[in-house]
């Protein structure tokens, strides 16, 4: 198929698809043994996790003494405190921006000269068959409508 000179794939590539691979299937393993009902089932895909969490390390170590796996530098806490700082003051912002939207969105009453009318109706009206019997002392005889 490939001659014997030339690789399907540069060695550091393939351990990287492996690893990717392994990593993933990490994840689903520990998503079914955390979501399975049968003892049984979830020991298994436990004893499954637990050996691919092993393969995936080994191939770390493997990669690392091969100077294939370069891990991300540290941080400096300063860059960290400032990045942070950054979104503290941006969610702020966003927070004064959408109560001054909120508040222009709902003028105030005194704004208007009204005040809010309760959120039921308030029936003004006496039954027809009521006569003047059962009228609000400051209304004038109904007509069996809302006034």
């Amino acid at each position: 198929m490939y001659p014997q000179n030339q690789q399907f794939m540069p060695d550091e590539d393939l351990a990287y698809t492996v690893l990717s691979d392994l990593k993933r299937v990490t994840r689903e393993y520990a998503t079914a043994a955390t979501e399975s009902v049968c003892p049984t089932v979830r020991q298994h895909f436990t004893q499954l996790l637990n050996t691919t969490l092993i393969m995936q390390g080994e191939l770390y170590n493997a990669m690392s003494q091969q100077n294939m796996y370069n891990t991300a530098s540290p941080a400096l806490r300063q860059e960290i405190d400032k990045q942070l700082k950054e979104y503290q003051q941006t969610q702020q912002k966003t927070n004064q921006f959408v109560q001054q939207r909120r508040s222009a969105s709902q003028p105030s009453q005194q704004q208007w000269g009204y005040q809010q009318a309760p959120p039921w109706p308030i029936p003004n009206y006496v039954p027809q068959s009521a006569g003047h019997q059962g009228q609000h002392p400051n209304t004038q005889p109904s007509t069996g409508y809302f006034m």
